[in-house]
């Protein structure tokens, strides 16, 4: 075995005494009871330097030069602090003004240091491999200890190589994502917010990447969005979005979303290029569903400010998210099919332009029987016709020029319960449009399915499935439709029932068989029902159409039917 060299085993003396030095200087210095700034400066300071020169205890010093002067340095400035610390202790000192000059030197010779020691790492002449690091605090610590291994990462994220910054990021990303207090302490530390920042600029990757983990979790708190924004967060996050990493990005987009969630960032975002940039990534980001759900995130959060909506519009962006509705990919079918049912919103000029770029075909084509389209994706497709096709009438004649009818008698027939029911919704605006549509609903085959609709669970599905058979019925033809097709008129006098509680439809129902009263056979399927005493109940209780009905059914033609079924 070789023996150590002098100048090592002098270095890891030192360096070991230089520690405890430290150690010492910063216990003492909580005695002190005046020139409270200035000591509290030196004691960040004095941190600082612990957890820097900690951490190269278990490194190789052989012939670091420098590193050993640097060592010499900075036990001659504690040297030098302690007698000030001392002299502050016990009030010894010669004049305030004089020791506030020299607790400022001090400062200034600790700052030195910390640029040198930083220097020396950044030039990775110190080898990190077995760099001590401070052990995190058990959970439930106190929060000195806690703070305590805040600023021990804090300085690693300061003085320490690519290496030791990314592996205190990654301890730091996972304190804060395990207890809130570790998230009021780095916002209390205003260095980290502004590391942080520094991190998503630079072009190291992982860095970046975790930094913008870090301040992921720190933007979920609504209290420390300000921070982040006051802190110049955004233009470097939107730096993220256009040159960063997938992860990067997606990221990054996720803290944007959170931080647009206050309108008023909005003209942040726009100031940096932000809005063009997510379009972009929204043009091109197929098969990126993690990146492009925040991405729509952030832009439906700056569509609420009116002037960002207008610049989308000014930059072309319904014509883009027009031909996204026809992606094969569904993420951005579906968020481009809700970001345009957004956008339109209130605004007949809007969906004036989403109409003229195409956008009635690209719907209904999600709603076809053959495609291979998922159930969330139809159902987005029938709330945006919904919201965009039914107050306009040039809509509507597309609508039923693409067939729209005929795919929602489908989904009524056919649907999971969620599209069934958007389906009812559907055929209620359909129903309100004309006489012909109404003519064109009952030669569909509307009618029967509608009365299947009559007992859902849904009180709104209901009450709609009721509303378009009466106001369908009142057309002739699909009033006899209705009769001759036997529709089920039992059924409907069934759910007259006083006491089911479910119905909830009644006047509906009622003005149903109102209409169905106007023709002879329809009166006489009423009146040979098992469930017309459902009618009389009404009646007794002052119901006025059911009233109505029972006089129209007791006609001279009719009277010994009623009787024959009253007396039974």
């Amino acid at each position: 075995m070789g023996e150590s060299s002098p100048e090592l085993s002098t270095g890891e003396s030192n360096l070991g005494r230089l520690v405890e030095r430290l150690s010492s200087l910063l216990s003492l210095s909580y005695s002190i009871k005046v020139f409270h700034g200035k000591w509290q400066l030196i004691r960040t300071k004095l941190e600082e330097l612990i957890t820097g020169l900690t951490s190269s205890q278990n490194c190789d010093l052989a012939e670091n030069t420098a590193f050993l002067q640097l060592i010499i340095a900075i036990l001659a400035t504690v040297n030098d602090c302690y007698n000030h610390a001392y002299q502050c202790v016990d009030l010894s000192y010669s004049g305030k003004l004089l020791m506030q000059s020299d607790l400022g030197v001090i400062s200034s010779k600790f700052d030195v240091h910390l640029k040198s020691l930083n220097g020396i790492y950044t030039s990775g002449i110190l080898t990190q491999g077995y760099a001590i690091v401070v052990s995190r605090p058990s959970f439930g610590a106190c929060r000195d200890d806690m703070k305590f291994y805040v600023n021990d990462l804090l300085t690693r994220l300061k003085i320490g190589a690519s290496v030791m910054k990314n592996q205190a990021l990654v301890a730091l990303s996972e304190v804060v994502q395990e207890d809130d207090k570790y998230v009021k302490i780095v916002i209390e530390t205003d260095e980290i917010i502004t590391l942080l920042v520094n991190f998503l600029e630079i072009g190291d990757i992982e860095l970046q990447e975790e930094s913008a983990k870090v301040v992921l979790v720190i933007a979920g708190f609504d209290p420390y969005k300000d921070v982040l924004v006051e802190g110049g967060i955004i233009g470097p996050l939107i730096h993220v979005l256009e040159a960063g990493t997938d992860l990067g990005k997606e990221r990054a987009s996720r803290i944007l979303q959170k931080l647009t969630e206050n309108s008023e960032n909005a003209w942040s975002v726009s100031a940096h290029g932000g809005v063009t940039i997510l379009i972009n990534i929204c043009t091109t980001g197929e098969g990126k569903g993690d990146l492009i759900n925040p991405v729509f995130g952030v832009l439906r959060n700056l569509v609420g400010v009116e002037e960002m909506k207008r610049f989308m519009v000014e930059e072309r962006s319904i014509s883009t998210f027009v031909k996204l509705m026809n992606s094969t990919d569904e993420t951005l079918l579906i968020n481009a099919m809700e970001f345009l049912q957004l956008m339109a919103s209130g605004d007949a000029h809007i969906r004036q332009l989403i109409i003229r770029e195409g956008g009635i075909y690209s719907l209904v084509r999600v709603l076809d029987p053959k495609s291979s389209f998922s159930s969330k994706a139809r159902e987005t497709a029938l709330k945006a016709i919904d919201s965009l096709c039914f107050s306009s009438t040039s809509a509507l004649n597309m609508l039923m020029g693409y067939g729209f009818l005929d795919r929602v008698l489908f989904f009524l027939r056919n649907g999971e319960i969620s599209i069934q029911e958007l389906a009812v919704k559907a055929a209620f605006s359909l129903s309100g449009i004309s006489e012909e549509t109404k003519k064109a609903m009952g030669d569909a085959g509307f009618m029967p399915e509608l009365v299947r609709f009559l007992d859902a669970k849904s009180f709104e599905v209901r009450e709609m499935a009721a509303e378009v058979l009466s106001s369908m019925v009142w057309v002739p033809k699909n009033r006899k439709r209705f009769v001759h097709e036997d529709c089920d008129i039992d059924r409907v006098v069934q759910l007259l029932d006083p006491d089911e509680v479910k119905t909830g439809n009644k006047r509906f129902l009622i003005s149903t068989l109102m209409s169905l009263t106007n023709s002879n056979s329809g009166r006489k399927k009423i009146a040979n029902s098992g469930y017309l005493k459902n009618i009389e109940k009404l009646a007794e209780a002052e119901v006025p159409d059911a009233k109505k009905i029972i006089k129209k059914l007791s006609t001279n033609r009719f009277r010994n039917i009623l009787r024959g079924i009253l007396n039974s």
